[in-house]
């Protein structure tokens, strides 16, 4: 059984370029894969590994700036959900496009999954999913407000468009492991909102911890790696992966016309040229192929960074 460690964590790295190698390095040494994002406000991703390659991992990061009191949470995986290690530079480490966004300087009131319920279930609360749409069709908390946005970058905009819906509210915010909320919360306290709250570690803390009698979450939560969904008590869930736009699939939608394994689905039949799919295709086949010397194909790697 693999250790998989998803984290974040808020700080300054004046020069995030120079931490990319030797963090590469520990990471590789060490059996590790997965995705790891570096950027001027800190560092964000998922990783897995044996339990002695991801504490060597951790044990890295908490020497970086700022980076002593990471906190993580981790899952279990029967096999390797990634198919490669990368190091990535980025601007954000969660893409929002808001400059002034600064969750180092404020963010909402964390709330623990034990009380999360008693909290969204108030009357003067509106709870709202920062997540993208596709995330949120597979599962949600009962009640909750679904911006309908493609990307995260998305959600200004829509709160500009929205926000006289929740005047006289207290806002409940919520997302797969904190990350996006960590600014989304910042955001509406710069906006003016004044009682922001969001639930501490995500949904993922709140389906390991909550036992599954007493939770408010419908569905499964999308992890962005090779198990797709997860359940309550972290179990594996029930959904596959469209490689070709890497939106979450069940059973009937691979049942539909659409659906070409590795090539379309019903969402994405529309968004790729004949040529893209050819491509695809392609690819698909590289990925069996390599399946059948039992060797992993970097394009089944759909790992990518989330929260």
């Amino acid at each position: 059984m693999l250790t998989v460690a998803a984290l974040y964590h808020f700080t300054r790295f004046p020069e995030p370029e120079a931490l990319k190698a030797p963090l590469a390095k520990t990471a590789c040494a060490n059996g590790v894969r997965g995705t790891l994002l570096l950027a001027p406000e800190g560092i964000n991703g998922t990783i897995a590994g044996t339990r002695q390659g991801i504490d060597a991992v951790l044990d890295h990061i908490r020497t970086l700036p700022g980076c002593a009191d990471l906190d993580w949470k981790e899952s279990a995986a029967a096999e390797m959900p990634f198919g490669r290690m990368k190091v990535r530079l980025k601007r954000e480490i969660v893409t929002m496009g808001q400059p002034a966004v600064d969750p180092t300087a404020a963010v909402g009131r964390y709330v623990a999954p034990a009380e999360w319920n008693a909290l969204i279930e108030a009357e003067d609360v509106a709870v709202i999913d920062t997540r993208n749409d596709y995330e949120v069709g597979i599962g949600t908390f009962e009640g909750a407000v679904n911006p309908e946005t493609k990307s995260f970058r998305e959600f200004p905009e829509w709160w500009a468009q929205n926000a006289d819906r929740f005047k006289g509210k207290r806002v409940a915010m919520f997302c797969t492991g904190g990350i996006r909320c960590e600014k989304s919360t910042n955001y509406l306290i710069s906006q003016g909102v004044e009682e922001v709250f969001h639930l501490q570690g995500g949904i993922l803390k709140y389906l390991e911890e909550v036992p599954e009698e007493d939770s408010r979450w419908q569905g499964e939560c999308f992890v962005f790696d090779q198990r797709v969904s997860l359940g309550h008590g972290l179990r594996p869930g029930s959904y596959d992966l469209c490689h070709a736009c890497r939106r979450p699939l069940a059973d009937a939608d691979k049942a539909r016309p659409e659906y070409e394994d590795g090539v379309s689905c019903h969402r994405c039949i529309g968004e790729y040229s004949d040529a893209d799919r050819a491509r695809f295709r392609e690819r698909q086949k590289q990925v069996e192929l390599a399946a059948t010397r039992g060797e992993a194909h970097i394009g089944a790697d759909h790992g990518k960074s989330g929260g």
